[in-house]
């Protein structure tokens, strides 16, 4: 592979692919954009890009080294199909897994682990708190992801009022973070980040220039460890007003969003290489 020194790092949902309940369509259907299917679960369309996203993609793939970063399992990522060549890195588990070809590095999941069990609390303790404190009245599911972290499904129009942060600060004062995505409640150990994976990969590249989008919480260390960033006008951090000097906030909401990250890619990675 040869080697480029731009590398490009973007959360993949609600950033650059979005489910039908996420596309924020504004325009009347009869002008609405054509969409290309990248996930099927279940025998069902799950998420989509446009098309003109996917020519975008593609352009960017052979501009610059384009990397995945998700905190999705590396199954949940092996369903997506990009419009592009598979990436040579891609980031999972939010930072937990650090996949080569399509491959865990064993080496990164092993230094990852020790991390864990020496900076924050285990992953039972946590857990079993998530389950004592949800009430089954809008608690849907209860999932663990790779043994790394645990997520809640819930009826979030009945969470109570408070109860998140209440949670995030009971994880705060055992080394990890709460984050709430859609009908998802995150637990995430503070060490597991996306941002560590990124620098390791830009030093396996050489890459000079990282470029970066995300819309959540689990987003705000990758875009701050980014030399530019981008963020859509949607999403946890739009929600929360979060703002940093090298992050670019986007007016652009749903699908349009993630087409116009890319044209921001595109254009930043070109000056970049110039």
């Amino acid at each position: 592979m040869t080697a480029r020194p731009v590398l490009v790092a973007s959360d993949l949902d609600r950033t650059l692919i979005y489910s039908s309940a996420a596309l924020a369509l504004t325009v009347p259907d009869a002008q609405a954009p054509r969409l290309l299917c990248v996930e099927v679960y279940g025998g069902k369309p799950l998420s989509y890009v446009t098309e003109a996203a996917a020519g975008l993609l593609g352009r960017l793939a052979g501009t610059a080294a384009f990397m995945p970063v998700t905190t999705r399992t590396r199954e949940q990522y092996r369903r997506v199909r990009l419009p592009c060549p598979p990436p040579r890195y891609a980031i999972c588990a939010n930072g937990g897994h650090l996949l080569v070809d399509g491959e865990s590095d064993p080496a990164w999941r092993a230094a990852v682990g020790a991390r864990l069990a020496d900076e924050c609390a285990s992953l039972d303790e946590v857990r079993a708190h998530l389950l004592a404190a949800a009430d089954p009245a809008w608690l849907l599911k209860e999932r663990v992801a790779e043994d790394l972290f645990a997520y809640l499904v819930v009826e979030r129009a009945l969470l109570p009022d408070g109860w998140v942060e209440e949670l995030a600060d009971w994880a705060g004062a055992r080394g990890w973070t709460v984050s709430l995505q859609g009908r998802k409640v995150y637990a995430v150990p503070g060490p597991l980040t996306k941002s560590a994976a990124v620098r390791e990969v830009a030093r396996r590249t050489g890459a000079r220039t990282v470029l970066a989008a995300g819309d959540s919480l689990l987003d705000a260390d990758l875009l701050l460890a980014a030399d530019r960033a981008w963020r859509p006008g949607h999403g946890e951090l739009a929600d929360t007003d979060w703002r940093a000097a090298n992050v670019e906030v986007l007016a652009h909401r749903g699908v349009a969003a993630g087409e116009e990250i890319l044209r921001r890619f595109l254009a930043a990675a070109g000056a970049a290489e110039a």
